[in-house]
This record gives C-alpha cells, sequence and structure tokens, in this order.
C-alpha cells in the first residue's frame, strides 16, 4: 500500500488529495449504470484479466476539466489493457450526450450513464455543493478506481476540488504498483 501511494504522490501535481467515496481494500460498491445502448452493466463484465479502472467524471457535455481528461484517457487504454486493465468512465449524463461525445472525440473505452447518479451516491461521490435546480445536481466528484477481478478497490486517485485531476501516468503507476502484470 505505500508503494501505491509514493508512486502516485510523485505523480500527481501539488494539490491536496482529497478522500472522498468507498476506501482502498474495501469491496466496490455495485454499478448501477447503462452502457450507450441503455444496456445494464456490471463491474464484472467490464472487468478485464485483473480488473477495472473506474474514472467517475461530472459532464462530457459541459465540464472542460472532464473532457479534457476523458480525451487524455484515451491514451491509457493499451497501457492498462497490457496489463491486464479495463478502463470505463462514469458520468450522470444521458447515454445520448455520451454517445455524441464519444464519436466526436474517438474514445476507445466505454462511457457509462448513470442518469439518476444511483452509482455515483452508492459510491459516496456526489458533490454535495449543487442543488436540485442546478444542471450539476447529482455529478460525482472526480475520482479514479482501481478495481480487483473480485470487486475490491485496489487503489484511489482524486485530488480536493474538479480542477485538477490524476495524469494517466498516475493511474498506470498505481496499478503498475499492484505488481499483477
Amino acid at each position: 500500500m505505500l508503494k501505491i501511494l509514493a508512486a502516485i504522490m510523485l505523480l500527481l501535481p501539488m494539490a491536496a488529495m482529497a478522500d472522498e467515496g468507498p476506501a482502498v481494500g474495501t469491496m466496490a460498491p455495485a454499478v448501477h449504470a447503462t452502457d450507450l445502448a441503455g444496456k445494464p452493466v456490471s463491474l464484472k463484465a467490464l472487468s478485464a484479466k485483473h480488473g477495472v479502472v473506474v474514472l467517475f467524471f461530472r459532464s462530457a457535455k459541459w465540464c472542460p476539466y472532464c473532457q479534457a481528461q476523458l480525451i487524455a484517457f484515451r491514451d491509457a487504454t493499451p497501457a492498462l489493457a497490457s496489463r491486464g486493465y479495463n478502463l470505463v468512465a462514469v458520468s450522470y449524463d444521458p447515454p445520448e450526450v455520451l454517445t455524441r461525445f464519444t464519436e466526436a472525440r474517438m474514445i476507445n473505452y466505454p462511457l457509462l450513464s448513470d442518469t439518476g447518479s444511483t452509482t455515483i451516491d452508492a459510491w459516496g461521490l456526489r458533490d454535495p455543493q449543487y442543488k436540485p435546480d442546478s444542471i450539476a445536481y447529482g455529478v460525482p466528484r472526480p475520482a479514479i478506481f482501481v478495481i480487483s477481478k473480485t470487486g475490491r478497490i485496489d487503489a484511489k486517485l482524486m485530488m480536493d476540488g474538479y480542477k485538477v485531476r490524476p495524469s494517466v501516468d498516475a493511474v498506470v503507476a498505481a496499478v503498475d504498483a499492484l505488481g499483477r502484470h
């Protein structure tokens, strides 16, 4: 665990690390999201040989920080796949928004729709600053989790706020620190 934290700390920009959502070492809550076709998905179905990396983001429609992060993570898929992990991203955006973004930006990993924020709430990631009358009501705090094939949370990467996000290199380093490949 210390090895993972040390690797992540070296690669993250100098900003406060946040600690929201489920703890490392616990079982990941269920995912109640759908793919772009509106079909329900599960962590087990999304996992590769060693597991899945789950990226929670605010919105592909209106959040420029999320859009930049999603585009940057296109480069992560080969590195993660070679290590036995798939990458998926979850937001409260409806499937049609995610479909448009995926097609326009050539996203090469699944974007999942959690329109009722059920998964976001189950993971304890809903950003409480937004009220029901806000366009952002139901968005998660940005976070990335490395989930084992058995469903255990092996690593969590998140920063305080929404403007600074863990880099592709930090996520790959967290996976490498697990020593499974």
